[in-house]
């Protein structure tokens, strides 16, 4: 398990990172990454949409250009106190603090469940992913984006000692167990990193 696998260390980290995460994150998850990924969902403007992991609030924006109103986690209230600045804290977006291993919300309580750049620091992912398909309405799709696992063993071991990197195997691995199907990747990243991201899409069997 990666340094920040642990909810407590990656609480600790986004305490410091929530003062600069705005004006760093674009160099890794860009605008045109989000428009990628938001492409890969089937969205109409009334669906119940949740944001795993929602940190300040970028993924946040782009799937309110799809939808009327979106609900929100994260388990960092530092991270929410910069997300309530641009959204406040009623509006369009519902906000709550917890956890993605024990999401607060009703079985087939959403369309869509979305999370960027939450998946690397989920200690059990299959159990969050358990969760996700819990809390999506059967035909429901889940979108999740994670860093993808580089190709080099000796960065693939530097990477995986600070956080959870995975490759398309895994994914299928772990939606699979997670009881999902019709599951899809796609890589994305910045022009010099294109395949940074791992965007996987699947979708909630139909019962």
């Amino acid at each position: 398990m990666g340094l920040l696998e642990d909810k407590a260390r990656a609480r600790t980290f986004y305490r410091f990172l929530s003062t600069i995460y705005d004006r760093i994150n674009p160099y890794v998850w860009t605008e045109a990454m989000r428009a990628d990924a938001l492409a890969e969902l089937d969205f109409e403007a009334e669906d119940r949409v949740l944001d795993v992991g929602c940190g300040t609030g970028f993924g946040t924006a782009g799937l309110l250009d799809h939808v009327e109103t979106v609900h929100a986690l994260d388990q960092s209230a530092h991270q929410l106190e910069h997300a309530y600045e641009k959204f406040g804290r009623r509006g369009p977006v519902q906000f709550s603090r917890g956890d993605a291993e024990r999401l607060p919300y009703a079985a087939d309580s959403f369309d869509v469940v979305w999370s960027s750049g939450s998946i690397e620091y989920w200690p059990d992912p299959v159990a969050a992913l358990e969760e996700f398909r819990r809390v999506t309405r059967p035909g429901g799709q889940v979108l999740v984006v994670g860093p993808n696992a580089p190709s080099s063993r000796v960065l693939r071991k530097l990477a995986d000692a600070i956080m959870f990197f995975y490759d398309e195997r895994e994914a299928d691995r772990m939606f699979e167990a997670a009881g999902f199907e019709a599951i899809e990747h796609v890589t994305m990243g910045p022009s010099y990193r294109p395949n940074v991201a791992i965007t996987t899409v699947a979708r909630v069997p139909d019962e």
